[in-house]
């Protein structure tokens, strides 16, 4: 089985570099404005910046336009709907929210490496409705991460190798992945039945590999 190495994680914040992804473009999501500083530099490095409907509020008033606002406009405040109606791009399908618009936005015009900030946050169920949809992105054939506050979402599919920081808590969230091995991790691992039971596991050494069948999402904790 071929095997690949990611490069997602770093203790230290250095940019777009640290998440092993330079994005061709950055999409923010409605949730809560980050506030550490990886994120915030992936955000102030974006090539291209998306936002998602009431995201651009927050974006606008820290000063930055961006390059365009998607979703139906429900939730983008009425002077910026105005100011702004030449960048948004309005889209009314109800059977998908605002993030997988924007991701989708970016597939039709060419972009492939995407890079969400804000995605979590406020709703609960908002919140792991964004987180679970990367897998959905990786199998349309997107190369798609979520950086949050505390860590970075990279969806994978059979056998990867990551890099990491010794003592870097990880956890693993399959979405139907069976033969589920580890190598450099503490902790051993198996076919899951529940989400929780690949939480809190934690990096031997510089790197770590997850054996198996299917797909799986793996968080690494700042």
């Amino acid at each position: 089985m071929e095997e690949t190495t990611e490069h997602p994680a770093s203790c230290s914040v250095t940019g777009s570099e640290s998440v092993g992804l330079k994005p061709e473009a950055v999409i923010l999501a409605n949730g809560e404005y980050p506030v550490h500083p990886l994120p915030l530099r992936i955000l102030a490095e974006a090539k291209f910046t998306v936002c998602c409907d009431g995201a651009a509020d927050e974006y606008i008033a820290q000063g930055k336009t961006p390059d365009i606002i998607i979703g139906d406009g429900d939730s983008l405040s009425p002077e910026n709907r105005e100011r702004f109606a030449s960048i948004i791009h309005y889209v009314s399908d109800q059977e998908t929210n605002d993030q997988t618009k924007a991701v989708r936005y970016l597939r039709q015009r060419g972009f492939r490496r995407i890079t969400i900030v804000g995605a979590t946050g406020k709703r609960e169920d908002h919140t792991l409705g964004n987180i679970s949809l990367l897998i959905e992105y990786m199998r349309s054939g997107m190369d798609v991460r979520m950086v949050t506050d505390y860590g970075i979402f990279v969806p994978a599919r059979n056998t990867r190798r990551f890099a990491a920081q010794p003592g870097q808590q990880i956890s693993i969230f399959s979405f139907g992945a069976s033969e589920l091995q580890a190598e450099g991790l503490a902790y051993p691992l198996s076919d899951f039945n529940n989400w929780w039971q690949g939480t809190l596991n934690q990096a031997k050494s510089a790197e770590f590999t997850i054996r198996c069948q299917g797909d799986y999402l793996v968080f690494l904790a700042f």
